[in-house]
């Protein structure tokens, strides 16, 4: 699996994906020392959020570890993690006000999210199907097998896809909320887009590798059938 084409096809991912958890890391650092002016740690400011939109029944919970930040729609929930929902820094709210971004897409069944959801279990399945039944297939000869993990790996390319529009307008939305309830001036507001742009642009590195794979799988199908 991992010879010369393969590592051609992907090293320009793999750079972008670590220069993408750098910027993830350098950003969120530095804007976590930055506080608003306005005071309010995260978790408030999500109440304030959600709220505003007539989401009263959606829970604020903390969960373990580090930018682990989610909005869960099967349970109604957003998750803070421990690093943002007591923060009243600029990243902090940034990052939580993107996932109340998501709840709202949710309220309003913002379609790409919807697509996005209904792929969860497909996108699972490829991802860790995908590629083992190519590598059986490929070595004893069997086309079938070929096909049904590039097939299946194809499912998790396409929810990559569909994750792009899903975080960029999330973190739009976000922006838009915090401006229009006035929880952050503009000079903060600006802290607060450069977290989520930095934030977005794993999902690009994510996406690009997943497509990059893809293009190795089939090129590698095209020359066995040869």
């Amino acid at each position: 699996m991992f010879d010369s084409q393969y590592m051609i096809m992907v090293l320009p991912a793999l750079l972008l994906s670590f220069y993408a958890q750098m910027k993830v890391k350098t950003t969120f650092a530095k804007f976590s020392s930055v506080h608003t002016s306005g005071g309010h740690d995260a978790a408030s400011v999500c109440r304030k959020l959600l709220d505003g939109f007539g989401l009263t029944s959606i829970r604020i919970e903390r969960i373990s570890g580090n930018l682990t930040d989610h909005y869960d729609p099967k349970g109604k929930v957003l998750r803070l993690s421990d690093s943002v929902r007591g923060s009243a820094s600029i990243a902090a709210i940034g990052v939580a006000a993107h996932e109340v971004g998501h709840a709202v897409q949710d309220l309003q069944h913002y379609a790409p999210l919807r697509l996005r959801n209904s792929l969860v279990p497909a996108a699972n399945i490829g991802s860790n199907m995908g590629i083992l039944l190519f590598l059986i297939g490929i070595p004893m000869g069997l086309g079938f097998l070929v096909t049904i993990g590039i097939v299946l790996f194809s499912c998790a390319v396409l929810f990559q896809l569909v994750t792009l529009p899903v975080e960029f307008d999330a973190s739009r939305r976000a922006l838009a909320m915090v401006r229009d309830a006035g929880i952050m001036s503009e000079s903060e507001l600006r802290g607060a887009k450069s977290v989520l742009d930095a934030a977005a642009l794993t999902y690009v590195a994510a996406t690009l590798m997943a497509v990059m794979q893809l293009l190795y799988l089939l090129s590698r199908s095209r020359d066995r059938r040869r």
